[in-house]
């Protein structure tokens, strides 16, 4: 028997990939229809997404195989969704996110802020949290994870090592008393040293845990800080045509971002309550002075600091680009006033897009030198070249070996897939039959329907990928408010924001794998904690989308574009 379930267990993938596709045959061979064929395909590629038995990308390329043996699509329509704005919005974007990796900045401005908080317990985790939340919002959730762990956990050790040593200050003669009254001592020593390493444990626990947690929140706050938000946006180009750039860069770092820090608040002072307490003594250090661990702790963020040296003109070159890039994407068109591009280029049409504006800066890394010109007057004299390099050039501030080796390609073709999904529902017309289905929920509230699906698309998305959860769900979300006649938005933006809420299992994100990775956490620490964050997350959208998103977004009205699919261009 144990022979028997090991076999089994060693070829599972090979039998799901195989047998799938044969269980599935019913639906194009006794049905037949046009929408029973392309619904083979989506859920074909939903097995396939669950239970990984090939890489992400590559299951979303199937629609360029099936879609045009079923004659679903045509070949050449099909490939045209795999490359499409949002994708160059997110290979340019990502461009930038690895320029301020490669020089290291993101590094020096976490450490410049853990400087600023300092090492009590409460204002070092805030301090983790909103270091974290920051660069997540510009860069992979996975990277910035990948960074700051290693910087948690060296402040951790440097705190539990500076405790060790503390008896070692003692005098001999201290030493000789603490002996003489050990007798008397000895009995409470045990428990108290017990407490204080079960302290310990739940501080690492916290500390850790604050840190994907906060990767996930930020990334939902700008458009290009996690998958399911350019799904969204390219679902909603695909879908609506003619939505008018509804959802843009400032727009949705509007309607996001305070739904961020709503949402960064609740979850530090969760994860206080659940690993640390409300000891305002204690985790706040009110009435107290530094302790020699609390020292220790913040000469090891000060020795971090230092090590980097001073800023490079390259990484000076690199902080510049991002924020111009952050500015002309906010300015381009911010819907409150117009923008830069607004009557300069888009007057007939939305010819200049927040890809255009990534892809400028992404160029420009190319072109720019990382070391000060010669020409330059008044450079420093650090960022003069040496002599005996002065004759050759400098390398420019980012080379394509190190985008090649960095920049996540396959998320490219997970989000093409999405859109021929997307494409191929419309053209089959498996949407329309699906929104149909779904007319019996215009009897319930808009609100009640956002929260059964915001509940399960977190359920859902704590299985498979955010951004196969967001590709598969939203095309039918569109379908399902075109047919009970309620705003696109008002399902689309929630279950998007929810795609992203995997608080609960270490398989659920990289990085909830990367903080398991270091031994302090248990899946049941995982599991308790991130299902109040679920919660949380999801009263949080509530909250928004019923708030100010109904007001930026106008959600009370059933918008014209809404009427105009994709099919008519």
């Amino acid at each position: 028997v144990l022979m028997s379930n090991t076999f089994i267990r060693s070829v599972k993938n090979d039998i799901i990939l195989l047998s799938s596709p044969i269980l599935l045959l019913p639906l194009p061979l006794v049905v037949g229809t046009s929408e029973a064929e392309c619904a083979y395909v989506i859920i074909l590629m939903a097995v396939y997404w669950c239970t990984e038995v090939l890489p992400l990308a590559v299951t979303a390329l199937l629609p360029a195989l099936l879609f045009p043996l079923f004659g679903i699509m045509e070949s050449k329509d099909v490939c045209m969704q795999y490359l499409k704005d949002t994708n160059m919005l997110f290979v340019a974007g990502l461009m930038v996110a690895v320029a301020v990796e490669h020089w290291n900045l993101h590094k020096r401005i976490a450490l410049r802020v853990l400087l600023f908080v300092g090492v009590r317990p409460a204002l070092l985790m805030l301090g983790f949290m909103g270091v974290t939340a920051f660069l997540s919002m510009w860069i992979s959730n996975t990277a910035t994870t990948a960074m700051m762990v290693p910087i948690v956990q060296a402040v951790l050790e440097q705190l539990s090592n500076s405790e060790a040593e503390l008896p070692q200050i003692l005098s001999s003669e201290e030493q000789l008393q603490t002996s003489e009254s050990d007798g008397k001592q000895s009995e409470g020593q045990g428990p108290q040293s017990a407490k204080e390493a079960e302290e310990k444990r739940r501080m690492c626990k916290g500390m850790t845990l604050c840190v994907c947690y906060a990767a996930s929140i930020s990334g939902t706050a700008t458009l290009t800080g996690t998958g399911p938000n350019l799904v969204l946006k390219g679902q909603m180009n695909q879908l609506f045509p003619q939505n008018g750039d509804v959802i843009n860069f400032a727009s949705w770092l509007g309607f996001a971002f305070p739904n961020m820090i709503i949402m960064l608040t609740l979850a530090w002072l969760w994860l206080q309550f659940v690993f640390m307490g409300f000891n305002l003594k204690k985790t706040w250090g009110c009435g107290t002075v530094k302790t020699e661990k609390d020292i220790a702790a913040y000469n090891v963020i000060r020795e971090q600091h230092r090590l980097l040296g001073p800023m490079s003109f390259g990484e000076i070159s690199v902080l510049g680009l991002f924020i111009l890039l952050v500015v002309m994407w906010f300015t381009r068109d911010p819907g409150f006033v117009a923008g830069w591009a607004t009557h300069t280029f888009n007057t007939k049409a939305e010819f200049v897009t927040d890809a255009t504006v990534a892809v400028f800066v992404a160029v420009l890394l190319f072109v720019l030198p990382s070391k000060a010109p010669r020409f330059c007057p008044r450079r420093s004299r650090r960022f003069e070249p040496a002599t005996n390099q002065s004759a050759s050039p400098a390398p420019r501030l980012l080379s394509w070996k190190v985008v090649q080796k960095k920049l996540p390609w396959g998320i490219v073709l997970l989000l093409g897939g999405g859109f021929a999904l997307a494409k191929g529902s419309e053209v089959s017309g498996l949407s329309k039959w699906m929104g149909d289905q779904m007319a019996p929920l215009q009897n319930i509230p808009p609100w009640a329907i956002a929260i059964i699906l915001c509940l399960l698309i977190a359920t859902f998305t704590e299985c498979t990928s955010n951004v196969a959860t967001a590709t598969l769900f939203l095309p039918v979300l569109a379908s399902m408010s075109q047919s009970i006649q309620i705003n696109p938005l008002y399902v689309m933006v929630p279950c998007t924001l929810s795609a992203s809420f995997a608080f609960m299992l270490p398989v659920a994100t990289p990085p909830n794998a990367i903080v398991f990775s270091y031994g302090y956490l248990k899946v049941a620490d995982m599991a308790r904690t991130g299902i109040v964050m679920n919660i949380i997350g999801i009263l949080c959208i509530t909250l928004a989308i019923n708030s100010w998103g109904k007001a930026m977004f106008d959600l009370d009205t059933y918008p014209a574009w809404a009427n105009a699919t994709g099919l008519s261009t």
